[in-house]
């Protein structure tokens, strides 16, 4: 009963929007402890209203100097801006916001900003539940802006961008063949695309190459993913990059596209859920580990064939959940 009480208090404070509740709260769903699930059932109410940006594209476009901008950006607004950066490699490593903090000493120092910088931590899963789950207490807190910035463009960036209302893909100049690499991952779910770095050689290269990546598949929605040019480094190309945001947004309302996203989010992260939960209740039992270590060994040595392997799994479950 305690830690629900502690749940309570700590949710009034997280939606009176004390910062330091804000932090405990996503470190409780970080590090998945017990009551962070009710934590999240009283805070859900409260969230909805802010708009999620996700921000997504290789290592060294600038998406660090990009969000810091945008940030700047909207709290020159007085708008309240909270940022997640998702490191899926090292809670240590400097491409998320941890190493990117003397650069955003301005944004550090304003009591308007949030930072947060998550990593698996070597956690089975769960990062993209605990990044949309940190999401949802910064939107509770009254937030007005939610930046996701991940590191990379792997599968796990690309679903945690997915549970975002608007989805913005960062390109350098010059990218060349990257951008054929990654348009089977990332043309998707890009619904902006911002050029960075525009003051180098190639960015008219760059330009026309992704225009004709994104001429060849229309959206049903008849949305026509932009591209912003920014240098990031000169606050150039920001307000343009905010008013795409903007328009985006829109055209959320004027569609039927903000109720058949919010839908789709709603269905992955309950999914989400649900593998979580069923794979931890299927290894709770103190001889799962053990049978998980056979069933690998017989299926290193092909004796057993993976499949048949997690049918024993859930098999075992169901006996457990029977008794």
């Amino acid at each position: 009963m305690k830690s629900l009480a502690d749940s309570a208090s700590l949710g009034e404070r997280v939606a009176a929007g004390d910062t330091r509740a804000v932090a405990r709260a996503i470190s409780k769903v970080e590090d998945g402890s017990k009551d962070a699930a009710q934590l999240i059932k009283d805070l859900f109410p409260l969230t909805g209203r802010g708009l999620v940006i996700g921000i997504t594209g290789a290592p060294g476009a600038g998406k660090s100097t990009l969000v810091d901008k945008l940030a700047l950006h909207y709290r020159g607004r007085e708008e309240r801006v909270g940022i997640v950066a998702v490191d899926p490699s090292s809670p240590f490593s400097g491409g998320a916001i941890l190493g990117d903090r003397i650069r955003m000493q301005a944004l550090g120092l304003d009591r308007g900003v949030f930072i947060r910088s998550m990593a698996t931590r070597g956690n089975m899963g769960g990062l993209a539940r605990a990044t949309v789950d940190a999401v949802s207490i910064l939107d509770a807190a009254g937030y007005a802006k939610l930046i996701v910035e991940t590191v990379g463009v792997g599968q796990d960036e690309v679903e945690i961008v997915k549970a975002a209302d608007v989805c913005v893909v960062v390109l350098v100049p010059g990218m060349g063949d990257d951008i054929q690499a990654i348009k089977a991952g990332i043309m998707e779910i890009g619904d902006i695309f911002v050029i960075n770095k525009a003051d180098r050689e190639g960015v008219y290269a760059t330009e026309k190459e992704l225009e004709a990546l994104l001429s060849l598949s229309s959206r049903e929605n008849g949305w026509e993913p932009p591209i912003i040019k920014t240098i990031a480094t000169e606050s150039k190309g920001i307000v343009e990059f905010a008013a795409a945001v903007q328009a985006y947004r829109d055209f959320h309302f004027q569609t039927d596209l903000g109720s058949q996203r919010r839908r789709a989010i709603a269905r992955w992260r309950i999914l989400e859920l649900l593998r979580e939960k069923l794979v931890s209740q299927t290894l709770a039992s103190d001889s799962a580990s053990e049978r998980l270590d056979r069933l690998a060994g017989e299926v290193a040595t092909r004796q057993r064939d993976p499949y048949s392997a997690v049918e024993e799994l859930i098999s075992q479950k169901s006996v457990v959940s029977g008794q």
